[in-house]
Parts: structure tokens; C-alpha cells; sequence
């Protein structure tokens, strides 16, 4: 009987540290967004992962369409285990404008592991700012 208590204290404890053990998925946490000059923009993304290490962590961001097309990424080089949550910068990002241009735009995390399906942040690029969102500058919008 005490050997069954063993191994079920043993077992408990296994699960309770593997919960641990591993992140779960990338979230973005804030995203600034600011216009240049020369008409493209510069991003300031926040991202909340708990990477583990060089097998599990948040390796990349991308900011896309609605319709899933990708205006860019920025990968991430190495884990950030110590630094949480952190934040990277992508510079020269072209949003199309136009009279068809992109409104919204959506910013993602990626991990190793789960891959996208963690906290999104949805943009409304005409207004200055929304949800996990801060627009510096807007473009003028015909």
C-alpha cells in the first residue's frame, strides 16, 4: 500500500511540474505604430511568452491583413526567459493605402510549438488608438 502511495505522490508531482515546464501560446500585448515621413511605418510590438528555451519560445511576429496576406515579420533570434514581457521593433513596414487600401491590420505571435493562437492585436489604422493599439500618426485617408 505505501508503494502505491509512492508512485501516485510521484506521479502527481510529475504532472504538476510538466505544467510548468511548458509555455503556453505567444500573446501579443501592445503594439505601437507610428507613420514615417517616407510613408511607411515603424512598430513597437509587446509580446508575453513563457519561453522555456531554445526548444520552446516566441520566435517570430507578423503583422497581416484580414484576409491573412503578410505586410511583415520580425523574427525572434533566441529566447527571452529573463525578459518578460519583451518588446521588438520592426522598421519600414508598407501598409497599401489608396481608395482600396488596408484599414485593419492584425499583429501575431508565433512560437515553436503552438505555432499561431495566442492574444491578437486587431488595428484600426484610422483611428489613433483601440484595444492593445496606439497610432502616433495617422495617414490621411481619402
Amino acid at each position: 500500500m505505501p508503494e502505491r502511495i509512492i508512485v501516485v505522490c510521484v506521479l502527481v508531482l510529475l504532472i504538476g511540474i510538466s505544467s510548468f515546464a511548458f509555455a503556453g501560446e505567444a500573446d501579443v500585448e501592445f503594439v505601437s505604430l507610428d507613420l514615417k515621413p517616407d510613408g511607411s511605418y515603424y512598430l513597437s510590438v509587446t509580446v508575453r511568452h513563457s519561453d522555456t528555451g531554445w526548444k520552446h519560445y516566441a520566435n517570430w511576429w507578423r503583422v497581416t491583413t484580414e484576409d491573412g496576406k503578410e505586410l511583415g515579420r520580425r523574427v525572434l533570434y533566441h529566447p527571452h526567459v529573463d525578459e518578460q514581457p519583451f518588446t521588438r521593433e520592426l522598421d519600414g513596414l508598407i501598409i497599401p493605402d489608396g481608395p482600396d487600401g488596408v484599414k485593419v491590420i492584425i499583429v501575431e505571435a508565433h512560437d515553436m510549438v503552438h505555432e499561431y493562437g495566442g492574444k491578437v492585436v486587431r488595428m484600426d489604422i484610422t483611428k489613433a488608438k483601440g484595444e492593445g493599439y496606439s497610432i502616433k500618426k495617422l495617414r490621411q485617408i481619402n
